[in-house]
């Protein structure tokens, strides 16, 4: 099948909580405790995409008319001058095929990186290989998770 990245539908908010939900449960899981995995697919409800949405560009990747990928980029914290990377999630299934880096391709394109000096994401631990292979350095040198148990990554521009 073709695979294209392509802005998220309102609509489509149940599938990507969905496949948010499978990733973090399959994969996710490796790293952290179930009751953190299931605290955190509470918060991506799709009520909660929707909200992000809102204030992030959100991009889904589509093949044969299933979602298999998602993430955003947003204002870090309101600066004009500095963005953040959000929600990048990719199927279990399709994962280690190049989707993730496409995702992140197409988000490095974004007018919210094309104006940011520095990016920054809030990385799980899972993914931060993953980041680093992208280019992100740890935020301060710091390579433990925090009190949220995410790991800050950044790339400045």
């Amino acid at each position: 099948g073709v695979m294209i990245i392509r802005k998220f539908l309102s609509e489509e908010a149940e599938e990507v909580s969905k496949l948010i939900a499978k990733t973090l449960r399959e994969v996710n899981i490796k790293d952290y405790t179930m009751e953190y995995i299931e605290n955190s697919i509470q918060k991506l409800q799709p009520k909660n995409i929707l909200e992000r949405a809102k204030w992030n560009h959100f991009y889904v990747a589509y093949e044969e008319n299933k979602i298999i990928g998602c993430g955003a980029i947003g204002p870090y914290w309101n600066r004009e001058n500095e963005s953040s990377l959000f929600t990048i999630f990719v199927l279990p299934e399709y994962q280690g095929k190049g989707i993730g880096r496409k995702i992140i391709e197409t988000l490095e394109q974004d007018e919210y990186f094309l104006r940011a000096n520095r990016i920054e994401i809030p990385a799980s631990i899972t993914a931060t290989p993953f980041y680093l292979k992208m280019g992100y350095t740890f935020k301060g040198d710091i390579t433990e998770p925090d009190e949220e148990m995410l790991i800050r990554l950044e790339k400045y521009r």
